[in-house]
């Protein structure tokens, strides 16, 4: 366990959503494991005392997102409640934590948030989430907390622009480190047809390790999949997609084998897309400013609440349609694979992106970056021509 400790730590750090030295992580093992700064560490372990919960993430967001988002809020406002696909799934809602008189967070309060919710944020803080059984769920849901804050706090931008001040000097740490285009020059990919169960494997695993790389998926979040014959390879439920090696179900048509059982809950939509378009390889992310920009609507007098399950529309950003549809339950199926076969790509409202390939993994990765690339200089031109923000 206290690998894994580790091992998430440098995640966080490496993956641009925490500020390195500002990490905290803490389990329960025969002995309190810890690593981290020294006052994180002893409000973790104050927390976690009072948690039938096995580890905790407590960690500054590597932008001030959560104190912004704290500021926002009116003084009443005890939650947030961000629109986008892992708060409606995973989260529900972030309960606020506002810093106290004397300065510093009540473990007890903290602890009575976390028995109900994954994580919360804290003001001064940042964000503090839990996992029942291991590191990596703790790891998990402070990614859910941080992803779910960060495309809210985007949206606000655009809607509301800036408020509070510092904003505008933040934005430019943002746009530095999120905003600017995606490169793909040195990426190398294996041409199809794959037909070897190893090459398969191993071209799942490098284009998987590729989005996490350059911040197309959270770990955990977002599948991949390759068609051979009558065979749907497919990652794991939960898996990393930069660690799929082991994690890798190869899924029969005619359900000959239970390896449907651990595979992406999204299995039946990537069935879908291959059947309806007879391409080979599915790539399907949460790059942020894609879903950033897919819960943006101009429309005017819409009696639809339940924009992500129950729009009829195909609206389009550029050339990539974005659809609305629910998750797990064979709504993507439904909603995205009559219409990725002619761009090659759709956005699901608030969720993320599908791309497809037809000889290889180069053509789906690529047009996954195409369409973050396209949402991020769409967002920055949207915030320049709305709040008059200089040259973006």
């Amino acid at each position: 366990m206290k690998t894994q400790i580790a091992k998430y730590a440098a995640k966080l750090a490496v993956d641009g959503s925490a500020t390195p030295g500002r990490i905290a992580l803490l389990a329960k093992d025969d002995e309190l494991l810890s690593q981290g700064p020294k006052d994180l560490v002893q409000l973790g372990e104050a927390v976690l005392s009072q948690l039938n919960q096995v580890a905790l993430t407590l960690a500054q967001p590597s932008l001030p997102i959560t104190d912004f988002m704290l500021q926002r809020a009116a003084a009443e406002e005890k939650t947030l409640v961000p629109r986008d696909t892992e708060t409606r799934t995973f989260l529900h809602d972030i309960p606020l934590v506002r810093r106290e008189a004397g300065g510093k967070p009540d473990p007890v309060h903290l602890a009575r948030l976390l028995r109900h919710r994954k994580g919360v944020i804290i003001e001064g803080v940042g964000i503090m989430a839990s996992g029942g059984l291991t590191p990596e769920q703790a790891y998990i849901n402070y990614c859910s907390v941080f992803h779910a804050v960060l495309v809210k706090y985007l949206l606000d931008l655009l809607q509301v622009g800036f408020m509070l001040p510092g904003e505008r000097e933040a934005f430019e740490t943002l746009r530095r480190d999120w905003l600017q285009p995606i490169e793909t020059a040195g990426l190398t990919f294996g041409q199809g047809p794959l037909k070897r169960r190893e090459e398969i494997l191993t071209e799942i695993a490098r284009a998987g390790r590729y989005t996490v790389e350059q911040r197309l998926v959270d770990s955990a979040f977002g599948n991949i999949s390759w068609r051979d014959d009558r065979t749907v390879y497919i990652s794991q439920t939960g898996a990393h997609l930069d660690e799929l090696e082991g994690c890798i179900d190869p899924v029969p048509d005619d359900n000959t084998s239970t390896a449907g059982v651990t595979a992406s809950s999204e299995l039946m939509a990537h069935r879908r897309i291959f059947e309806q378009t007879g391409a080979s390889a599915i790539l399907h992310g949460h790059p942020k400013l894609a879903v950033v920009m897919s819960m943006l609507c101009e429309e005017q007098g819409c009696s639809v609440r339940d924009c992500w399950r129950q729009c009829p529309q195909v609206r389009f950003l550029g050339e990539t349609p974005v659809v609305a549809g629910e998750i797990g339950a064979g709504g993507l199926a439904e909603k995205v694979a009559p219409v990725i076969g002619k761009a090659g790509r759709v956005i699901v409202f608030g969720h993320g992106v599908f791309t497809v390939g037809y000889n290889g993994f180069e053509e789906a990765y690529r047009a996954l970056v195409e369409v973050e690339n396209w949402c991020r200089k769409e967002f920055c031109r949207q915030l320049e021509q709305r709040l008059g923000y200089g040259t973006i």
